[in-house]
C-alpha cells in the first residue's frame, strides 16, 4: 500500500456499439471527503453507486467528477433512419400541399436529421449504464496511480526538509555546552562589576547562577525532539493515511523547537532554531496534501 497525495487526476473511457462515455476525476486536498458530480440527468440513478465507489477507495480529498457521453460515428447514417417516421412525415405533409395545389417534393437528405432517426431510449438503458461503470472504474484506477506518484514525490520532499531540520538540531546539540559556560562567564563578570557598588552575598549569587544555568539546559528538549523525529521518519516510510499522524508529530516538534529558542539567547543557536522552524512549516504546508 502506497502513501497517497490528495492531489491527482484520473480519466477513463469506455466505448460501446452506439456510445462512448468518458469519466474525469480531479482531486485536491480536503480535511474530509467532498464529492461534486457534473453529468447528465440520465445517470442520476447511478450517482449513489458512484459515490460509494469513491468512498470505499479513498480516505480524504475533494473530488470533482465529470461524466460525458457521445454517440459513436458509424459512418453510414442511412441505416439509422426510422422508415416509420419518414412515412408519417410524408403522410402528414401531402394533404397540406394538396389543399394549396402545390407540388410536394422532398430531398432524401432531409431525412438525415436526428428527427428521423431511431429512438435510442432502449439502447441507452442497455448499453450506457455498463459503459458508465467501466469508464468510472478506469478513472479511479488512473486516479489512484496519480495520487500514489504525487505521494511519493511529497514524501521525498518532506524527507529533504526533515534532513535540514536534523542537521540544524545536531548543530544546536554541539553548541549546547558552550552556551552555559558563556553565560556563566558573563554573569561572573557582572558580579565582579557590581560587587564594588553594592553588598552582594557571593555564595548566594553563585547559587542563583547555578539555578539559572539549570533552567537553560536543553538536553530534555533535544532528546524529545529526536524521539519525535524518529517517529516521523517511521510514519513517512509507512503507508496508508498518514497526514494526521504527521500533523500531530509536527505539533510536538514545534513545541520542543520553540522551547529551545526561548531558552537560548545565543545568536548562532537562535539562527539554527529559526531555520528549524522554517523547515517544520514547509513540512506542515506540504503534508496538507497527504491523505
Amino acid at each position: 500500500m502506497a502513501v497517497y497525495s490528495m492531489t491527482g487526476f484520473g480519466k477513463g473511457e469506455a466505448q460501446g456499439e452506439s456510445f462512448t462515455i468518458t469519466t474525469e476525476i480531479k482531486t485536491v486536498n480536503n480535511r474530509f471527503k467532498d464529492f461534486k458530480f457534473r453529468m447528465s440527468s440520465l445517470f442520476n440513478a447511478q450517482e449513489l453507486e458512484l459515490r460509494s465507489k469513491l468512498d470505499n477507495d479513498f480516505r480524504r480529498g475533494s473530488f470533482d467528477v465529470s461524466v460525458s457521453y457521445k454517440k459513436v460515428d458509424k459512418g453510414e447514417v442511412a441505416f439509422q433512419i426510422d422508415p416509420k417516421k419518414v412515412e408519417a412525415f410524408i403522410n402528414l405533409m401531402k394533404p397540406v400541399f394538396a389543399k394549396t395545389g402545390s407540388s410536394f417534393t422532398v430531398s432524401p437528405t432531409e431525412f438525415l436529421r436526428s428527427d428521423f432517426s431511431f429512438d435510442d431510449d432502449g439502447v441507452r438503458e442497455k448499453e450506457m449504464m455498463p459503459l458508465l461503470l467501466k469508464s468510472f472504474d478506469s478513472a479511479i484506477k488512473e486516479l489512484k496511480d496519480s495520487r500514489a506518484q504525487e505521494g511519493d514525490k511529497l514524501v521525498s520532499k518532506l524527507l529533504e526538509h526533515l534532513a535540514i531540520y536534523e542537521e540544524r538540531l545536531a548543530n544546536v546539540e554541539k553548541m549546547k555546552g558552550e552556551y552555559p559556560d558563556m553565560m556563566k562567564e558573563k554573569l561572573q563578570a557582572k558580579f565582579k562589576e557590581k560587587i564594588k557598588e553594592i553588598q552582594v552575598d557571593e555564595s548566594r549569587f553563585l547559587q542563583e547562577i547555578v539555578y539559572y544555568l539549570e533552567k537553560l539546559d536543553v538536553d530534555e528538549e533535544i532528546t524529545r525532539a529526536k524521539i519525535h523525529l524518529q517517529k516521523l521518519r517511521g510514519v513517512l516510510k509507512s503507508s496508508g493515511e498518514i497526514g494526521r499522524q504527521i500533523d500531530f508529530l509536527l505539533q510536538e516538534l514545534g513545541r520542543e523547537t520553540n522551547t529551545l529558542g526561548s531558552k537560548s539567547a545565543h545568536q548562532e543557536i537562535s539562527s539554527h532554531v529559526v531555520e528549524m522552524k522554517v523547515q517544520l512549516e514547509k513540512i506542515r504546508e506540504q503534508a496538507l496534501n497527504l491523505e
